[in-house]
């Protein structure tokens, strides 16, 4: 412990603002969850923490998976990769489900894997990435769980990559939204993907597949069509589990981000305008506001022994507060809590305290403060000359 050291708390900013409750949002979806973007904090949550087969929502792990190689540079957009019989057109279990229509021994390009993964939900697609990334559909399950408890996910299980019935595929609609942040936050050049509204694949190397495909070109998402300011993600559907999808919209600047799953209704148009009518609720019964972005300056902490005396504390993800439109309530405060000084060296990233905003005394939204650059520690001088200071009333 260094001498002297103290947790100090400072008051950034006290605002007057609203927080009250809103009318409950009614569905006839078995699950239904709505989060801000910025803020990660929950509107809605019905059975958010439910298990439910995800159908083809499952496919958004199938596509950071396959993203993550992309970003390591492992793959390139425009490589090909080789259709075996597993993901060919004529495996009864492609007969009743979404696909792009591959034909065993082709080749397909990465970005027609993913655009036929988002637009036409193709499962024969999810096939050809399982087995390039991990040799096999079996194994890559274990790639995705992996990815899941990397990333925040500690329930969802995975029976294949595909999202067809199998009793391991199980997710929740809070784990859902959890990777469509992932999503939209760790891939900012892929993620606009996710908005496009027609995919034709030219490659087709079988007649009944040409005919397939000049009839399935348009994405089954229908919000990207009918909700300005939505740009993905994913829909899924079987018999059994009825209809789900994972959404995102920006408004007005701000992004929300809504999970419908155990949704029976006739079909993909029903299914966009629950998903709108979700989107629309946040929109119009809250409200957010971003007080910091990463790099702004926060606080400045002594460092003791430090070739710097201070360190500029600053945030990685954007804080932001979401609160009820309706009813009013003062003292809002966003508060910065650290140890003053801290013991060099600090480390550029390195948490050094906690930003909090408090509401009434209870705790509304908290985030790491991190240090925006290093500090290094001083030499056997520069330390002998800090304590001699010390000793005669210095700092």
């Amino acid at each position: 412990m260094v001498a002297g050291m103290k947790k100090k708390i400072i008051t950034l900013l006290v605002l007057f603002t609203t927080a009250a409750a809103h009318a409950e949002f009614n569905t006839r979806a078995q699950s239904a969850y709505l989060i801000d973007y910025d803020s990660g904090a929950e509107i809605v949550a019905k059975n958010a923490d439910t298990l439910m087969p995800p159908s083809s929502m499952i496919k958004l792990m199938t596509l950071a998976v396959l993203f993550d190689e992309l970003k390591a540079g492992h793959l390139s957009m425009d490589d090909r990769l080789s259709v075996s019989e597993n993901a060919d057109y004529t495996n009864p279990i492609w007969a009743p489900a979404s696909k792009i229509c591959l034909t065993v021994g082709q080749t397909i390009s990465v970005r027609d894997l993913i655009l036929g993964l988002i637009v036409l939900s193709g499962g024969d697609a999810s096939v050809v990435v399982a087995e390039k990334l991990a040799g096999s559909e079996n194994n890559f399950t274990a790639m995705m769980t992996q990815k899941a408890r990397a990333i925040g996910m500690p329930m969802s299980t995975f029976g294949n990559a595909s999202g067809l019935p199998h009793p391991n595929n199980l997710m929740t609609s809070r784990e859902l939204a959890t990777l469509a942040t992932h999503i939209i936050t760790d891939y900012p050049d892929i993620y606009p993907m996710f908005a496009t509204r027609r995919f034709e694949f030219r490659e087709h190397h079988s007649d009944w597949c040409r005919e397939w495909g000049r009839t399935h070109t348009m994405n089954y998402n229908k919000l990207v069509f009918t909700m300005p300011g939505a740009d993905g993600l994913k829909t899924g559907h079987t018999d059994d589990g009825g209809y789900g999808m994972v959404a995102s919209s920006v408004v007005g600047g701000r992004r929300l981000i809504g999970v419908i799953n155990g949704l029976h209704v006739r079909g993909h148009d029903a299914l966009a305008a629950e998903m709108k009518k979700l989107l629309e609720y946040g929109y119009a019964t809250t409200t957010t506001q971003v007080f910091y972005r990463p790099g702004d300056k926060i606080a400045q902490i002594p460092v003791w022994y430090g070739r710097a005396p201070f360190v500029i504390a600053t945030i990685e993800k954007p804080f932001a507060v979401t609160l009820p439109k309706t009813a009013r309530r003062e003292g809002l405060r966003i508060l910065a809590r650290f140890d003053d000084p801290l013991p060099a060296p600090v480390t550029a990233g390195q948490v050094v305290g906690t930003l909090i905003a408090e509401l009434d005394g209870k705790t509304m939204a908290t985030a790491p403060l991190v240090a925006q650059a290093r500090v290094a520690k001083t030499q056997f001088f520069g330390r002998l000359i800090k304590n001699i200071r010390v000793i005669f009333g210095g700092k």
